[in-house]
């Protein structure tokens, strides 16, 4: 009978035992199957988290101009895209591995946050240069233009006192004269042209000797001229003069006369005469003979 209790009591005990064991594996498989799967939404998220960062190494380098810094930052990227493909490679299970990618997705964070402050460093340090660049591009547009309109000015200036200072002949008088010297409008009796006219006192035109040049043009146009090689230059080019006189300017008012000798034919009808000092016709006038 002792021996029947003894039986009966182990084999109650095999059974706790082997109930405890049993409850102890359940929970174990339980468990570890809770932790696969931890382990795979983890792994999707770290998934998630690498292609968003591959993505933003692309959209960085699209940001920049900097070739050095560009490189990089694909360095990185490809980096990032490497490690991706370790994570989808590895199973859910192997949970030591999937530890290090997650280290390794800590460090791809840190760096890709370093970039994206210097980049945007980079962009405000540009941003400041663009906005100086075009202040000083203002500043230098509104110098340029300062000075052409100096220059322009005193271009004006200069004109005006260059057409200040020049001769000024006004009473323009052409007279025909006979072999006796008296006055005639008779083409056929002119012996000689005499022109007459008064330089205009002018305090701001210089002083000492100038050269002055009577051109006398016919009724059909034709210059009064005794050698073809008598010329002066006017507004870039040579004109042919009839009569050149050297004077004395003092500055002050002046009355001047030269003289033509008629050696040719006149015709009758209606005569030009201009004046010209310094390449600049200062005067002009007409005259007539029957």
């Amino acid at each position: 009978m002792s021996k029947n209790k003894n039986l009966i009591i182990i084999i109650i005990l095999l059974i706790i035992i082997i109930g405890g064991v049993s409850f102890f594996a359940f929970r174990q498989v339980q468990e570890n199957k809770e932790m696969s799967e931890l382990f795979a939404i983890e792994k999707e998220e770290m998934e998630n988290e690498y292609t968003t960062y591959a993505t933003q190494y692309d959209e960085l380098q699209v940001q920049i101009n900097n070739d050095s810094l560009r490189q990089k930052l694909e360095s990185e990227q490809l980096r990032t895209q490497r490690l991706l493909e370790e994570l989808r490679q590895v199973k859910s299970s192997n949970a030591a591995e999937i530890m290090r990618l997650k280290k390794e997705l800590k460090t791809v964070r840190a760096v890709l946050r370093s970039y994206v402050i210097q980049i945007d460093s980079l962009n405000r340090l540009n941003e400041a240069l663009t906005t100086e660049n075009k202040e000083v591009k203002q500043k230098y547009n509104e110098a340029t233009r300062q000075i052409n309109t100096l220059a322009e000015e005193k271009k004006n200036l200069n004109e005006k006192v260059a057409l200040a200072a020049q001769l000024d002949a006004t009473n323009i008088v052409v007279e025909g004269r006979n072999k006796r010297g008296k006055e005639t409008q008779k083409v056929k009796n002119v012996k000689k042209l005499a022109v007459s006219f008064t330089l205009v006192k002018n305090i701001t035109a210089q002083t000492g000797e100038r050269t002055l040049y009577v051109r006398i043009t016919q009724p059909g146009n034709e210059v009064l001229s005794k050698n073809a090689s008598d010329t002066f230059n006017y507004e870039n080019r040579e004109l042919q003069y009839s009569i050149k006189k050297y004077i004395e300017y003092t500055g002050e008012e002046q009355t001047v006369t030269v003289y033509w000798d008629v050696e040719e034919y006149l015709a009758a009808g209606t005569y030009n005469v201009y004046i010209f000092a310094d390449g600049v016709m200062i005067g002009s006038n007409s005259f007539s003979l029957k």
